[in-house]
């Protein structure tokens, strides 16, 4: 009888995904904590002027308590070694909560409950993860400056190019995004 018990533990065991060691563990709100988020009073200002003196780019994140797609995203995507690199070297990361009651401050200067500021900035979803320039222009709020906005959880090959459109400056360029990821894929050019 042990010998069944320790068969069926050890079949148990193996069924487990092999990554879940790698899964960010879930906050006190319910949504995942990975260690390259950063913990900030939510001032999208300063935030921006962090981001840009450590050579990064802002992304903000949009989460919900048990969003099934946010949970895919960090089992199957985010933990990818070159998503994770491309993540860690190149942007700032602060995390949302769709229906949160923390305080944002717009680029306006406008301050809003997180769930108000979903509404101002257009995010129905969960995930969606929001890119802003470098430089933005006095008055402006985040909807109005971002460069790419993301809504839904999307595959490795997807999002790495994502992450690296934004980085590159590709959208400066007039490359669609869509013809971006189409030509990574069959390495050419879309017209």
């Amino acid at each position: 009888m042990t010998r069944f018990f320790t068969a069926a533990a050890t079949a148990l065991l193996l069924a487990l995904p092999v990554h879940a060691a790698d899964v960010a563990p879930l906050g006190d709100d319910g949504l995942h904590k990975p260690t390259w988020l950063r913990d900030t009073f939510k001032d999208m200002r300063e935030d921006l002027a962090e981001a840009n003196a450590e050579g990064k780019r802002l992304m903000i994140i949009f989460e919900q308590r048990g969003c099934i797609y946010c949970t895919k995203m960090y089992e199957e995507v985010f933990p990818q070694p070159e998503i994770d690199a491309l993540i860690r070297d190149n942007y700032f990361v602060v995390q949302m909560n769709l229906f949160g009651d923390v305080e944002v401050t717009d680029l306006d200067g406008e301050t809003l409950p997180e769930k108000d500021m979903a509404m101002k900035w257009g995010v129905m979803f969960t995930p969606t993860m929001i890119f802003l320039p470098e430089d933005v222009p006095d008055g402006q709020t985040v909807a109005e400056a971002a460069v790419a906005k993301m809504p839904g959880a999307f595959g490795k090959g997807t999002t790495a190019a994502l992450l690296t459109w934004v980085k590159d400056h590709e959208y400066e360029n007039g490359e669609n995004f869509q013809k971006y990821v189409a030509a990574r894929v069959t390495g050419g050019p879309q017209n």
